[in-house]
């Protein structure tokens, strides 16, 4: 404990208390956001792999009737 003060002690221990809870929880409240970050990064990629899947599937459509009606004559 640190040196006599005009400060109560429990006022000192109250505040050294309240500061090691806050460093003691920062790692954790790190992981916790990264976590999140990556959560909605994957989600992200997800979306844009279904938006691309879609806009592979129209081109692929548009070949295909552009081809038919080459063969028919069109």
């Amino acid at each position: 404990m640190a040196e006599p003060t005009s400060v109560n002690s429990q006022i000192t221990d109250s505040v050294t208390q309240l500061n090691l809870e806050t460093i003691g929880s920062s790692p954790g409240q790190s992981l916790a956001s990264l976590q999140q970050v990556l959560a909605s990064t994957a989600g992200i990629a997800m979306q844009n792999a279904v938006s691309n899947q879609q806009n592979l599937n129209d081109v692929s459509a548009a070949a295909v009737t552009r081809c038919v009606n080459s063969l028919l004559g069109e």
